[in-house]
């Protein structure tokens, strides 16, 4: 077949397919949308999906609900989700821990990159390196000078193996090429008790969970993880800034697909959330808990969880991170 018969050939197939995706779009949603939260309520995950969902069920005209399915870092729901029937009524809400788990897991019920679509990401949010005031470091290049002066004395508390803020302090350990010991906790709040009380030096916060307690001196803040300076304590320098250049770890959330989900119905989804995250009143809700409404398309999204995926697989292979 000469290369004209074989364009001709493919304008035809396209053509053909043309009326299928534009009825995929049209006709969708025909039942209620589940947005599948692998957390509990509360965080991050469940917060962006809640408003996503309200602001869908009114454009859409389709009932759209949560669903929070917790358990392993947010491994069980996405197995659900990634069986489930790829026709875009289940989605699954998603944040950083989606790329750190095939870091630190050795065997996942699905493949994170294979069997889902990015939608979109929903919104970003950043840490904040903080210590005890006791510590009597008052700026990153005091603590870094600490760490390097007496190598494995210094150790830094997160969330839990495999949490963002392990990896937030991982990458500060691997950048800054500093000896500090990694101390797990419970949770965010544990983390942070730990530090307040200087039983352990640094822990890299959820912006939002660390801000009051610098504010009330109880913390000091010695640099922010993004690469710009954050609202909320503006007078805190950015990390790279601060004494590590390059450095930035990001706390994301988005929304994921079914990969064999129709492109059309995607598209249509990809719509309805920008317009929605695009609403002035939102910055006003999210600002205080430390979210950034923060749409993209969703070849964008899918780019962000590949990359992020090798970098947190080759922190854990250097740091030899497992979970349990």
């Amino acid at each position: 077949m000469r290369f004209s018969h074989k364009l001709a050939f493919a304008c035809a197939l396209l053509a053909a397919a043309l009326p299928a995706l534009a009825g995929a779009q049209e006709g969708y949603p025909s039942k209620p949308i589940r947005i599948v939260v692998g957390f509990t309520p509360g965080g991050g995950p469940d917060i962006t999906a809640r408003y996503i969902a309200q602001k869908l069920s009114e454009s859409l005209k389709q009932q759209v609900v949560v669903e929070n399915r917790p358990g392993a870092g947010g491994t069980i729901a996405a197995g659900q989700v990634a069986q489930a029937a790829p026709d875009g009524h289940t989605l699954l809400s998603v944040s950083s821990a989606h790329a750190v788990a095939p870091a630190i897991y050795e065997k996942l019920p699905y493949d994170p990159r294979r069997d889902f679509a990015g939608v979109t990401l929903s919104a970003v949010s950043k840490y904040l390196l903080v210590v005890s005031p006791s510590l009597g470091a008052k700026t990153l290049q005091e603590l870094l000078a600490m760490a390097k002066a007496r190598p494995g004395a210094l150790n830094f508390s997160s969330a839990g193996v495999g949490s963002g803020t392990h990896f937030a302090g991982e990458l500060l350990k691997s950048m800054a090429a500093i000896d500090v010991v990694h101390v797990p906790m419970k949770g965010i709040p544990e983390a942070l008790t730990e530090t307040v009380a200087g039983r352990t030096q640094f822990f890299m916060a959820p912006i939002a969970n660390a801000v009051n307690l610098v504010k009330e001196g109880r913390l000091a803040g010695l640099g922010v993880s993004s690469p710009q300076r954050d609202g909320l304590v503006p007078e805190v320098p950015t990390i790279a800034e601060a004494g590590v250049p390059g450095y930035e770890s990001i706390l994301w959330f988005g929304l994921l697909a079914p990969a064999k989900t129709p492109r059309a119905v995607i598209a249509k989804l990809n719509g309805e959330i920008a317009r929605a995250l695009s609403e002035a009143e939102l910055r006003s809700r999210w600002t205080p808990l430390g979210l950034e409404p923060k749409p993209t398309s969703p070849a964008e999204f899918d780019r962000l969880i590949a990359a992020d995926i090798e970098t947190f697989t080759r922190l854990a292979r250097a740091g030899n991170i497992r979970a349990d």
